[in-house]
């Protein structure tokens, strides 16, 4: 990664199901902001939902605000966390305050840019690893957050094409994300896949 701010325009395709999820990621040399938008058509009428993302220099999600909306409603979510390391969650109507086991990461449900924050930040698409972590967890569209367990392994640093492999494993989910050389996910199989710009 270079000194110098750089800033791209992702786009996902669902994998197997209709859905995009496009993104607007400013980096440079302490962190990251990111700007998204997912669209989920489905039964019931579906959701959409979008996000701003702010990556400290730690490389932990400093802030994360999501809105989701289904045909019945729309809900808010703003997610701080502290320099004494606590989250503070606001929904507008209410606002609560909670360790998560001291997490670091946040990882917002059916988004494959969310998986790349733990790996770009533990850099395990340049060298291996093999990371058991807390998260705090976001569901969508009902934005319930919960403390999750998440295990991130590479299976393979960054090869001669600049792309490394890392094994996801959450509950009953286990997945080889494909990663650039900025750690962003080009494959979560099942998930998602990125549109070549």
């Amino acid at each position: 990664m270079t000194a110098m701010s750089m800033t791209s325009l992702l786009t996902w395709q669902a994998d197997g199901q209709v859905g995009l999820e496009g993104v607007r990621v400013v980096r440079g040399s302490s962190g990251f902001r990111a700007l998204g938008r997912m669209i989920r058509p489905g039964a019931g009428g579906g959701f959409t939902a979008s996000y701003r993302l702010v990556i400290a220099e730690d490389g932990g999600v400093q802030r994360v605000s999501v809105t989701s909306a289904t045909p019945e409603r729309e809900k808010h979510l703003t997610i701080n966390r502290t320099d004494d390391g606590f989250w503070l969650l606001d929904t507008g109507s209410g606002s609560t305050r909670g360790e998560f086991d001291g997490a670091v990461d946040v990882d917002i449900e059916g988004s494959p840019l969310f998986n790349t924050l733990p790996i770009r930040r533990l850099g395990l698409h340049r060298e291996m690893g093999d990371h058991t972590l807390p998260m705090v967890f976001v569901s969508l569209p009902g934005l319930e957050v919960e403390l999750v367990e998440q295990r991130y392994r590479t299976l393979s640093a960054l090869d001669e094409g600049g792309a490394a492999v890392v094994r996801f494993s959450c509950r009953d989910v286990t997945a080889d994300l494909v990663v650039d050389s900025d750690a962003i996910v080009i494959s979560y199989p099942g998930l998602a896949n990125r549109v070549p710009s």
